[in-house]
């Protein structure tokens, strides 16, 4: 590896902070961020909670001060010999005595690790950081590949009610990322691309991340990997060109011998031609037989539940970029192009990316219960049976629970479920149902009251970046004692936010009654070519920047990980899909970890793991988009009100308690990507890691 160039002086007596700050286990582990807290505490938010920026935010004097202090040398040498620990000893994988040459590879088009990382644009992304996480802390082997974007997604600024977006420039060294020595060539089309390799090491899992932003690369080739989802079908395709073709070899040239091939979406899905063409031009394996090996070794998870949201590129953009492939492969266009085709398509339809995975993948499935019936009517055309009998089966997203839950919570799960608690299974949850009311509602308040102020600290510094008239109004933004409700998701119309505005005369009493007031927190980034979702940002600003309503209502901007988690902490967590358009909707679950209830339609994870009364309300859907707005506002009026602003005389309201417990005791093992993981393992890698008939080479 090359010397990371973003140099920073640490004392050798201290020197394990450069490792504790590198590995982004940080992002997870509480007394890691502590520590880095209080070498300066007023610098830690300004920091954005990113050790790295905090460590160069202290000078080398006062490092040199901490050197001496007995006590904070002492901290850094025991939580790095905690870390080493951890990256070394036998875990779940280990422990159960799992299949010892497994080794997955687990490609993604972004990954939400951290804010500090902001390579990631919404549910996807975080998933697959989950993903990443959960298998470090269970001990599966696996190794992840994506593309290093210089802008990430975009920064959202609310200027005057509507979303504009801005680009900053990310530099990978300033991340924490270690740049190989060594580079890549990918062909495109009749060009060669320079890919970079950096490589972020998350708790025991190597993130590769490819970058073409490389000087020997003329401007066209240099700007592939420039933003997350950003330009036309062509960059998209060279995007995903250079994440299939380039993350096997940059696998190859790391040495990483995997097993199990893992294509998140679509997106990654010219990995498997990748590992075609090495069969065929390296061992002299027929084309058929390529695919049928590579097919053996490979996970298809699709997160699609419409046709429409899935990326198909023209004849003439895969013949311009493919000709080449076809070439070393032996075969003609026509036999390529079926690879993205159902059966019986004409070969000049357009190449679609969700069958190249099907096809190329033995085991695939669906996020949710309900999304493994979807895919199977999507998709049995492709398999030419019924959709019972297509081969499509589901792992229900879950949520990385170290990452979610807030240190109050994790103490109180700690000593109810038991230090395990982010792993414990149906059992030891039963045991949520003995918490005390006192501890939930003291938490709950608490949590409240810490999102009020995030609430008007943010909305403050936001609305003095763009006007510098008054702001004061924002320091009484919200009310702690009020039932609050969040929706914080990407601002998609399907997801029909506009539900709350389509009656707002009911929206208005709810917000102004002045015994028992409802306040509503929203979140999101609509895509910069979403002018739908642009258009209902500006509707919900302007409704809530009314004077008579604006201390009740807010949609803050910028949505990310840790304005997620702000949100996290509203009482109760609102979810209007189009059902069955939510594949799975993991902000809900991250939600349970916060104490909060779900008011959701029936649609993703929620239509397998609702119990109405017990953990949750289920708004039912209507015949129309009224009867559906009357049915969750009936729900708001007279169930969650109540619930929560009938108190016994110690001032509990103790439905509204019993009704965490309930979720706590129902949930809290199931929305655990642990759980998830799991069955990834036990449903997914290791059988295709035993039908491997002949290695794979990388």
């Amino acid at each position: 590896m090359r010397p990371n160039p973003f140099h920073l002086y640490v004392p050798s007596n201290i020197s394990g902070l450069r490792q504790l700050a590198t590995n982004w286990r940080w992002s997870w582990h509480l007394p890691t961020q502590e520590l880095f807290r209080d070498l300066n505490p007023a610098s830690w938010d300004e920091a954005s909670h990113n050790p790295l920026r905090q460590l160069a935010s202290v000078s080398p004097q006062y490092l040199d001060v901490l050197a001496e202090d007995a006590i904070f040398v002492d901290r850094v040498q025991t939580a790095e010999r905690e870390l080493n620990a951890y990256l070394t000893e036998p875990r779940w994988f280990q422990q159960e005595g799992r299949s010892s040459d497994l080794q997955v590879a687990y490609f993604s088009p972004e990954f939400g690790i951290s804010e500090a990382l902001p390579q990631y644009s919404g549910g996807l992304g975080v998933l697959a950081g989950d993903h990443l996480k959960t298998a470090s802390d269970l001990g599966v082997p696996l190794v992840a590949v994506g593309l290093f974007y210089h802008v990430g997604y975009f920064k959202q600024l609310l200027a005057w009610n509507r979303q504009e977006e801005r680009y900053p420039i990310q530099d990978p060294a300033r991340l924490g990322l270690e740049l190989c020595d060594e580079t890549i060539l990918v062909d495109i089309g009749d060009q060669q691309v320079t890919v970079q390799v950096w490589l972020a090491q998350v708790g025991r899992v190597t993130l590769i991340l490819l970058d073409t932003a490389f000087d020997a690369n003329d401007s066209g080739l240099r700007d592939i990997t420039d933003r997350l989802y950003g330009g036309g079908p062509e960059h998209r395709l060279l995007q995903e060109l250079v994440l299939g073709f380039g993350g096997v070899k940059a696998l190859r040239m790391l040495g990483e011998e995997a097993s199990v091939f893992h294509s998140n979406e679509g997106h990654a899905g010219f990995l498997g031609l990748e590992r075609v063409r090495e069969l065929v031009s390296g061992q002299g394996i027929a084309f058929a037989d390529a695919v049928s090996q590579v097919r053996q070794a490979t996970v298809f998870t699709t997160h699609t539940p419409v046709s429409a949201g899935i990326d198909r590129f023209s004849r003439d953009l895969m013949e311009k970029y493919f000709s080449g492939f076809a070439d070393d492969c032996e075969i003609s266009m026509d036999i390529l192009m079926a690879l993205g085709h159902e059966p019986g398509s004409s070969p000049d339809d357009v190449f679609n990316m969700a069958y190249l995975g099907l096809h190329l993948a033995e085991y695939a499935n669906g996020v949710s219960a309900l999304h493994g019936i979807v895919s199977r009517e999507l998709f049995s055309g492709l398999y030419g049976t019924s959709p019972e009998d297509t081969p499509i089966t589901h792992v229900t997203n879950g949520v990385h629970a170290p990452t979610w839950t807030p240190p109050a919570m994790a103490a109180l799960f700690e000593t109810h479920i038991g230090p395990d608690w982010w792993m414990g299974d149906l059992e030891a949850w039963r045991s949520a149902r003995d918490i005390p009311d006192e501890a939930i509602w003291d938490i709950r308040t608490a949590a409240r009251a810490n999102l009020v102020a995030f609430v008007r600290k943010h909305e403050r510094a936001e609305l003095l970046s763009v006007d510098s008239g008054d702001t004061d109004w924002c320091l009484d933004m919200l009310d702690p004692s009020v039932l609050t409700i969040g929706f914080a998701r990407r601002a998609a119309t399907y997801k029909r936010l506009g539900l709350l505005l389509s009656q707002p005369d009911r929206l208005l009493r709810l917000l102004l009654d002045s015994d028992r007031p409802v306040q509503f927190v929203f979140a999101g980034k609509a895509h910069p070519s979403d002018q739908s979702g642009k258009d209902l940002i500006e509707r919900v600003t302007q409704f809530a920047l009314q004077h008579h309503v604006r201390r009740r209502m807010v949609y803050l901007p910028d949505y990310n990980m840790g304005v997620a988690r702000a949100v996290l902490d509203a009482d109760v967590w609102l979810n209007t899909p189009e059902r069955p358009r939510e594949a799975s909707g993991t902000s809900g679950e991250k939600a349970v970890y916060h104490g909060g209830l779900q008011l959701s339609v029936n649609d993703g994870w929620w239509d397998e793991m609702a119990q109405p009364g017990i953990n949750g309300w289920v708004i039912p859907e209507g015949r129309n988009w009224d009867e559906t707005a009357d049915n969750m506002f009936s729900l708001i009026e007279k169930e969650l009100v109540e619930a929560f602003y009938d108190r016994d005389d110690r001032g509990i309201p103790t439905r509204w308690t019993a009704l965490i417990r309930g979720s706590l005791e129902t949930l809290g093992w199931n929305v655990s990507s642990a759980r998830m993981l799991r069955n990834y393992v036990s449903n997914l890698y290791e059988p295709a890691h035993s039908a491997l008939v002949l290695p794979v080479p990388l």
